[in-house]
């Protein structure tokens, strides 16, 4: 099952980034004083206690006037009620309540989902209870007192918003349908592309970039299989800084990616593949997806003998961390190639799902080791016990070895190449743990 979505929601200088980054652990977003400073990672994993979440800061409220703050708090808002599983709105109770605080509160009460109020800057909470209160009014159930800066009260505001968590339910687990997530920058023919395999204009499709406002799913049923595709485009037409229309493309990416077993990477042939194109891919990466990278508008191109060759190329060094990924050159327009998708798709979800025996596995790692030898380092050689499979999607090996401080990353990815060759492992990542056993525990 697929990890929640928690956003978070607030005012300028509430202490969003604050938050987002005393919950992740780490310092990844840029903190001032001065409301609209936010330029950072929008995203984290989370843990807190047995469960694990994707936290997402909506940021992007910049100081012009009034109306304009609450009109990008409105658009952050429906931006949460949109991805997010539970919502953290936070309020400052220095600043006290203000209007744009009960507006946006509205919204959240309308739309359903589970809503955490968070008073933030609570640094005593004898001294600042009866300010607390005042938030009742705002009509979205108890406000939670914390200080983000002091990290007071975090652990039972993530008890709270772990509690809205959606149960693993076994309806869930019994949807088995593959589930494809189309991603990629604005306009290059995601929605086109599932238009086509419809065979209907379901998704709206022009040619400004960022007309599908929301992620969709569109079932699709191809030879008698049902597949699931959730296109992500999710960017609004407003005039918004280059900055911003990023910011809301990666969350729709991200919570469209953690929902997806294969993710299709559409890059527009006309443009070539793009840093923006890395980024957005980096995503399905860190995640463990299957990733086929589609090249949509291949019509478009003047071709010669070498130009695919060439073109992969460059794919291939922009996106030199992922060469597992499968690579198809399609058009949305014309439909060339694209019922190849299908075949793809099950390919990549079947190698994502592939388990390998223990012994097999050691057979390969032995011969491995025999053909090139393990790094040493003052005089002491690493020594590989035992490999073995422990998960699926991505597939997922632990490695025992004497020491991990010799395991070289180079030497990991040797034995990666050595497994691909055996079994292939198209389309989807591989992870290797490695862990340390004394000589004596053999």
């Amino acid at each position: 099952m697929s990890r929640p979505v928690v956003a978070i929601v607030g005012r300028p200088n509430v202490g969003k980034s604050t938050l987002f980054n005393a919950l992740a652990g780490e310092k990844i977003s840029i903190v001032k004083d001065t409301p609209g400073v936010t330029r950072d990672r929008i995203y984290a994993d989370v843990t807190w206690l047995d469960k694990e979440f994707t936290l997402i800061d909506t940021g992007g409220i910049e100081p012009d006037s009034k109306d304009i703050i609450l009109s990008q708090m409105r658009e952050q808002a429906q931006i949460a009620i949109d991805t997010a599983d539970v919502i953290v709105f936070i309020t400052d109770v220095k600043q006290g309540l203000v209007d744009a605080d009960s507006k946006v509160a509205d919204m959240l009460r309308r739309s359903g989902k589970p809503v955490v109020l968070v008073v933030n800057k609570v640094d005593n909470f004898d001294k600042y209870m009866t300010d607390v209160y005042e938030f009742y009014n705002l009509g979205i159930g108890d406000p939670v007192p914390v200080s983000a800066a002091s990290r007071l009260g975090l652990g039972d505001m993530l008890d709270i918003v772990a509690g809205h968590f959606p149960e693993g339910s076994a309806e869930e687990e019994e949807d088995d349908r593959p589930r494809i997530a189309i991603v990629g920058k604005p306009n290059v023919g995601k929605s086109s592309i599932v238009n086509k395999l419809l065979g209907e204009n379901r998704v709206i499709v022009s040619d400004v970039a960022g007309t599908t406002r929301d992620a969709i799913d569109t079932e699709i049923v191809h030879n008698g299989k049902e597949y699931v595709f959730i296109d992500t485009a999710g960017l609004r037409r407003k005039n918004k800084i280059k900055e911003e229309l990023e910011r809301y493309s990666i969350i729709r990416t991200v919570t469209a990616v953690e929902r997806a077993d294969v993710v299709l990477m559409v890059i527009d042939a006309t443009e070539g593949v793009t840093e923006q194109d890395a980024k957005i891919a980096g995503i399905a990466h860190e995640r463990g997806k299957g990733v086929i990278i589609v090249v949509n508008k291949w019509d478009a191109i003047e071709k010669n003998d070498r130009t695919m060759r060439e073109y992969e190329n460059d794919i291939r060094q922009v996106l030199s961390y992922m060469p597992y990924a499968e690579i198809m050159y399609v058009s949305a327009l014309t439909g060339q190639r694209l019922v190849k998708l299908y075949d793809m798709i099950d390919m990549v979800i079947e190698n994502q799902t592939l388990r390998i025996a223990t012994g097999v596995l050691n057979e390969i790692m032995t011969e491995a080791v025999a053909m090139q030898q393990p790094p040493s380092d003052k005089g002491k050689r690493l020594k590989l016990y035992y490999i073995t499979q422990v998960a699926v999607k991505p597939p997922t090996f632990v490695i025992f070895v004497n020491d991990r401080e010799l395991m070289h990353f180079s030497y990991t990815r040797y034995l990666e190449n050595k497994i691909r060759e055996a079994f292939g492992f198209r389309g989807t990542s591989l992870k290797f743990f490695i862990r340390e056993r004394k000589e004596k525990e053999q």
